[in-house]
């Protein structure tokens, strides 16, 4: 929200107070409160008539520090809250040496001059990463009566800001007005499903706003040099998270807010859906699934949209009987002869029509206004309500209708809308309805998430979800939300997806052809590459099915080719998976994330890294043009084994069978032996792709398992011309393929050579520990 006229002057109707100097400051050990004048005090009487901030200085955990400024301390505490994770045992230090005080955390300080003018500065290595100057700590009054507490952090020369949740505009934030406030907007608008105000730069730190409702950002569109964001209440809080990485912010960060879950292998293959408004029945998805396999196109997930209820009643979670009249045995059979799992859609909302409003009505599990009235509009479905996620039994009713269909054979949910949340409404517990607005996504999608982890075991649930906020990462999948079937709209999902990644979000997919109107075979093709090279891969479409045989034959090639490719990418992925889950680095991350050092990487969004050793480049247009950035060193085409030389620029022409797919210098890329499926046991008969090994280094290649037993691990190193690889735990046989090398077994080695299209492969028989081989003269 803006508040000023240019630099000088405030806008009509507001009235600003900012932090001018400290009139007074308590210290403790480990945190210090700052009593902030907003004038300059130089007699008795300028302390009278006059408003006094409070600003409390500590540190919840190591990196971390965190600062609340509050006006009127007397304001009801309302709810709801994000859930912020202290590090136990933690203590920052904090020092004092004349008017200078330091809070220190990790590397990481705050430094007050408490006998100069007002200025938070933010430090870490002897540099100053960010400062709260003259206005950057204060209230806003209007005319309106509204209350507005703001703060404002410096911006350096070059500096970007990222994040702030799942945003299709520009996916660098500078120049933007971001409102984070929870909208049905579709990809092609400045509105957001998810909305995160966190927001991380390319100077070394984050910074996470704990406030649930509208945070309004000014990210150097007012104060061209500054970021600035504003809250309606008496009070803001907010944390500064040091890195200095982009990885170790968001491990930071998620660490306060919650860790992303690993969602369970089997929800890494293909989904395939009835669509939306498309005219489906049993006959109609057997037809369908049979049609995949008959093509040889292995499916993971069956997904039923809206319709399997009936029209006008959602949610009453009941299949419609005049097209599902036996749901238990159609889902049985689903199960026994396609071994799929079963997905289907529901929402947070009750028709008029479905017999479920009367009931929770007459218990009192919907919203309501202030006169007592059930709260409806028409908006969606017919005189529909809101369920009241803040009334512990409300959850509790809602949660038992999911059990039943869990019992019929439903795996997972596709937990849809949860964003328009009416403001003129009273709340079960009280909750102040404008923090309610984007908070209750986060207790719909934990109930739906508690339901299937309680029902189908730890490790095992999994949703589709659409809407979110700060800590919704614990709940996965997201996937983002109604697109247009065009270039344009595959490339603005690919930067939402990205931004969401640098909020905290691992798991992201998106609708595979576009979600309204209908893929040209062009883009159908193309974005299918793109799906199935993305952390979860889902067909789905509006008014039209997303089968590929309704395209053309080659989208049916494409569509096994490249389901069957991510198969085989099963031991890498899924190690990329957990590695999300422990530390919170997204699957699919922005090229900043990898390359931070690298300039030229930070505002890539039309490429992205998926775990930390592949590159993809998705090809936005008909005739196969592409344009990619490759970082420094000597990466491979993982499909050609082309070497690759960077850092530069390249522009190629790919036919419908390929994609720039580079593997990362020095890296290895294990393949599982099975594309028939993403569950098998990936480190039976794997394939370590070798490339470009660099000398001196040792490369540890960790083989999960599906199951969750022990690892398989790997130990690639070169010396020279020497290449050694040792096993731990293999199960079986196992490959190494050496990418465009030529090399030489010592004599007497178990292992057996041959000479590929791609280079050397070895094949070293079950129970041996190690092989060491010698790299022909360039390689």
């Amino acid at each position: 929200m803006k508040f000023t006229d240019g630099y000088w002057l405030m806008r009509d109707g507001v009235h600003a107070s900012y932090a001018a100097e400290v009139a007074d400051v308590h210290v403790s050990d480990d945190r210090f409160t700052l009593y902030a004048a907003v004038r300059h005090v130089t007699d008795r009487g300028h302390t009278l008539n006059s408003p006094l901030l409070t600003v409390e200085c500590w540190s919840p955990a190591e990196g971390v520090i965190g600062i609340r400024c509050t006006h009127h301390a007397g304001a009801a505490e309302r709810g709801p809250d994000f859930t912020v994770h202290g590090e136990p045992g933690h203590v920052a230090k904090v020092t004092q040496d004349g008017a200078l005080l330091h809070l220190t955390t990790g590397d990481l300080s705050l430094r007050v001059d408490t006998s100069a003018a007002w200025r938070l500065d933010f430090t870490a290595g002897g540099q100053v990463l960010t400062s709260a100057e003259a206005r950057g700590t204060g209230f806003v009054l209007t005319d309106d009566g509204a209350h507005h507490s703001l703060a404002q952090l410096s911006l350096g020369v070059g500096e970007l800001v990222y994040g702030l949740g799942e945003r299709f505009t520009p996916f660098v934030k500078n120049g933007q007005s971001v409102d984070i406030w929870q909208a049905d907007g579709g990809t092609a608008s400045e509105q957001a499903y998810k909305n995160v105000p966190f927001h991380l730069t390319n100077r070394g730190y984050g910074v996470f706003v704990n406030h649930p409702g509208r945070v309004g950002y000014e990210i150097g569109s007012e104060a061209v040099g500054r970021v600035q964001f504003s809250v309606e209440d008496q009070s803001l809080e907010y944390f500064v998270i040091h890195g200095p990485t982009p990885k170790e912010i968001l491990n930071r960060y998620t660490a306060l807010t919650g860790r992303p879950a690993l969602p369970p292998a089997w929800s890494f293959g293909l989904w395939l859906s009835t669509s939306f408004t498309t005219s489906y029945d049993e006959e109609t998805v057997s037809r369908f699934v049979r049609g995949m396999a008959d093509r040889d196109i292995p499916l993971g997930v069956f997904h039923f949209d809206c319709f399997w209820m009936r029209e006008y009643q959602w949610c009453d979670f009941v299949w419609d009987p005049d097209v599902f009249p036996d749901p238990e045995g159609m889902l049985r059979r689903l199960k026994e002869e396609h071994d799929l799992r079963v997905s289907v859609w529901i929402n947070p909302y009750i028709a008029q029509k479905s017999p479920l409003f009367a009931e929770a009505g007459r218990l009192g599990y919907l919203v309501r206004k202030a006169n007592g009235d059930v709260w409806q509009w028409d908006l969606w479905q017919a005189g529909m309500a809101l369920v009241d996620f803040t009334n512990p039994d409300a959850r509790q009713w809602y949660a038992d209708k999911l059990r039943v269909l869990a019992a019929q054979g439903v795996d997972c949910f596709k937990t849809d809308f949860g964003e328009r949340v009416p403001t003129d409404v009273v709340w079960h517990d009280g909750s102040d309805p404008e923090r309610m607005h984007n908070y209750y996504t986060q207790l719909y999608n934990q109930t739906v998430f508690d339901v299937l982890t309680e029902v189908r075991g730890a490790g095992e649930a999994v949703l589709f979800a659409r809407s979110a906020t700060a800590g919704g990462q614990q709940f996965p999948v997201h996937w983002g939300g109604d697109c247009e079937s065009h270039f344009g709209a595959m490339a603005e999902s690919l930067r939402g997806g990205l931004s969401l990644g640098l909020s905290g979000f691992a798991f992201w997919s998106h609708d595979i052809g576009g979600f309204e109107g209908t893929p040209t075979p062009e883009v159908f093709k193309r974005w299918v590459q793109f799906g199935l090279l993305s952390s979860h891969s889902r067909l789905h479409g509006s008014k039209s099915y997303r089968v590929p045989w309704d395209y053309d034959e080659e989208a049916v090639a494409v569509t096994r080719d490249f389901t069957r490719l991510k198969h085989r990418l099963m031991p890498y992925l899924f190690r990329a998976a957990q590695q999300a889950a422990e530390n919170g680095t997204p699957m699919m991350r922005a090229m900043m994330l990898e390359f931070p050092d690298d300039p030229a990487c930070h505002t890539l969004d039309r490429q992205y890294m998926l775990g930390g050793d592949l590159l993809v480049a998705p090809v936005f247009s008909a005739d196969g043009t592409v344009e990619y950035y490759v970082p420094a060193g000597t990466w491979t085409h993982v499909l050609s084994g082309e070497k690759i030389q960077g850092p530069g620029w390249r522009r190629e022409r790919y036919g419908f069978d390929s994609l720039p797919l580079l593997a990362r210098p020095g890296s290895v890329v294990p393949f599982g032996a099975s594309d028939d499926s993403a569950v098998y046991d990936w480190a039976d008969g794997v394939t370590l792709r070798v490339h470009a090994p660099v000398d001196g280094v040792t490369t540890v290649t960790g083989i999960p398992s599906p199951d969750g037993s022990a690892d398989a691990v790997f130990r690639t190193r070169r010396e020279g011309d020497v290449l050694t690889v040792e096993a731990e735990r293999a199960p079986g046989a196992w490959r190494v393929l050496l990418l465009g090398s030529q090399a030489r077994l010592d004599s007497g080695s178990p292992a057996s050579a041959a000479s590929t299209g791609l280079g050397t492969l070895l094949s070293i028989p079950s129970g041996t520990t190690g092989i060491s081989v010698r790299l022909a003269a360039g390689c």
